[in-house]
């Protein structure tokens, strides 16, 4: 049998890697509900703005928990605060303004959900050299007492080498799951931030549109307004004939 040494450090490297599984199945869990309810809040709010016939009405949506929503949030507060004027460098300004402000709650709503996935990666790459550690712990304190004993027979190395053995299956048993679900969730967010990446740019296209029509009115009507007060002023031409 093992030893006292080698039954406490075998028993505290199972302790630890059951405390890496418990770890493990709380943040699958977790970022599972987490990834159902964004998806749900996303589809809606995403239904809900491509139905809006413009931005103004897009702007009256109700807001939700989705990522979309507080990154249309982000960009509607940027056009309400955004520095009055006319001219292209001023739809230029606000146009930079608004897609910094943008590209930034890309990279937070990814931030979130990338949360956790640390620990995941973290468990799935060691949990199978704790399981190792214990095992190389327990076979050294086995052979120790085989050479204190004299035998080597196989009842004798047998059973405390199969039980230090155990804690190797137990390490990979913990590290599959991890690393699996580390896998699925990288996808899941990779996923994620391209469908906030192609909304934020129909978001800059419509707000860049939108101003557009709004800035150019005043612009075409002013010309309007010149070309007929040039024609008004044209000197009318006298014929001989009339003379």
């Amino acid at each position: 049998m093992l030893t006292h040494s080698s039954s406490i450090a075998v028993a505290a490297t199972l302790w630890l890697l059951a405390a890496f599984s418990v770890a493990t199945w709380a943040l699958i869990v977790a970022k599972a509900v987490q990834f159902i309810r964004a998806g749900g809040a996303n589809r809606c709010y995403v239904a809900a703005f491509r139905a809006a016939p413009n931005l103004q009405s897009a702007a009256e949506i109700p807001e939700n928990s989705s990522g979309f929503a507080r990154l249309a949030a982000v960009g509607f507060g940027v056009l309400r605060h955004a520095p009055p004027g006319e001219g292209d460098e001023h739809a230029l300004d606000r146009h930079e303004l608004l897609e910094r402000n943008l590209r930034q709650q890309v990279l937070r709503e990814r931030r979130t959900l990338e949360s956790g996935l640390a620990v995941l990666a973290s468990v799935g790459s060691t949990a199978p050299f704790v399981g190792l550690f214990g095992t190389v712990w327990g076979i050294m304190s086995a052979m120790k007492d085989i050479s204190r004993i004299g035998n080597a027979s196989i009842d004798v190395v047998a059973g405390p080498i199969g039980e230090a053995l155990v804690a190797t299956g137990i390490g990979i048993a913990v590290a599959i799951p991890a690393v699996l679900a580390f896998n699925y969730f990288v996808r899941r967010v990779k996923s994620v931030a391209a469908d906030l990446d192609d909304f934020s740019n129909d978001f800059l296209n419509l707000a860049q549109h939108a101003a557009l029509r709004v800035e150019r009115r005043p612009q075409e009507h002013r010309e309007r307004v010149r070309e007929l007060d040039t024609h008004r002023l044209q000197p009318v031409a006298v014929s001989a004939k009339g003379a």
